[in-house]
């Protein structure tokens, strides 16, 4: 098994997690998330940080609150829902130590690969998605705001 070395540009708010510290208004003393009513970080039995997020986005702004996989086109019903949403999350650092990112575009140069980037196109297409207005309304339904002052372009890296 390989060890993959990303870079990734994304745009949108860079949330922490709770190895490292969360990054948002109200964490406790030592990095703590702030309590929110749709993840409770000590409940071994829920799922995680990033699924009860999207879980919690899904129904709120998608109004998808299916939950029967194995029902018929779940997925398909379900990958709709995520599409509506504009937004999405995903990890940078490391796989066994995840930083989350809640992006509206994003961009991975794998390991040996190379990306021209034309970043005026870039800006362009976040602004014609309304990127930043679906990246608020995402925030607001998690009673999140973070410390970083508004959506930007970032750059990361992913090792894993």
């Amino acid at each position: 098994m390989g060890m993959s070395t990303n870079a990734m540009l994304v745009y949108g708010y860079h949330l922490g997690s709770s190895d490292s510290g969360w990054l948002v208004h109200g964490a406790g003393e030592y990095g703590e998330l702030p309590p929110v009513d749709w993840y409770n970080p000590d409940d071994e039995d829920n799922d995680g940080f990033q699924e009860s997020a999207e879980k919690r986005l899904l129904a709120t702004l998608a109004q998808f609150t299916e939950n029967d996989w194995s029902a018929d086109s779940y997925f398909d019903r379900q990958h709709a829902a995520k599409a509506r949403l504009g937004v999405e999350f995903d990890t940078h650092c490391s796989g066994d130590y995840p930083m989350y990112l809640l992006i509206a575009k994003g961009i991975t140069a794998y390991r040996g690969d190379a990306q021209e980037i034309d970043f005026a196109a870039l800006q362009d297409e976040v602004q014609r998605a309304d990127a930043d207005a679906k990246l608020r309304a995402a925030l607001d339904a998690l009673g999140l705001r973070p410390t970083q002052e508004r959506a930007q372009w970032l750059l990361c890296s992913y090792w894993g």
